[in-house]
């Protein structure tokens, strides 16, 4: 199976499944915007990506699907864990967890990077919680 079309419709669906769902707000006009016209132009925009993707599979040589079962399970792990770690200790932690977990299924692992990574999560959760007043429960 052709990996750049198994792609392509993934994203032509999930496109069109937030089209579907925006027509159950009011979509109202260019002038007068409900709530449904914004995800309705951006899932228009994302479709017809998708369908240009769709187009250009065709005329390329095919790539080789491959599926990956140990790295989806490790990125699935990381979100449980986050999940997980962030309602025992917060979402800091859940973070930390997440970033770690998650990057085993890399093709490289750096414990460096990683942390790197961690922090600057963290900063930017930090920036909502206190710019947006969200309370997301770092601690």
């Amino acid at each position: 199976m052709n990996r750049n079309l198994v792609r392509a419709l993934l994203l032509a669906g999930l496109a069109l499944g937030f089209g579907a769902g925006s027509f159950r707000y009011s979509i109202g006009d260019l002038s007068d915007a409900g709530p449904g016209l914004f995800p309705l132009m951006i899932s228009a925009l994302l479709l017809a990506v998708s369908i240009m993707m769709i187009v250009r599979s065709r005329y390329e040589s095919a790539v080789p699907l491959e599926i990956g079962m140990k790295r989806i399970s490790l990125v699935l792990g990381g979100l449980i864990g986050f999940v997980l770690v962030s309602k025992a200790v917060g979402v800091i932690g859940g973070i930390v967890a997440l970033v770690f977990v998650t990057a085993l299924a890399g093709k490289s692992y750096s414990w460096r990077r990683n942390l790197q990574v961690s922090i600057a999560l963290i900063a930017v959760a930090f920036a909502l919680q206190s710019l947006l007043g969200l309370n997301i429960g770092l601690y």
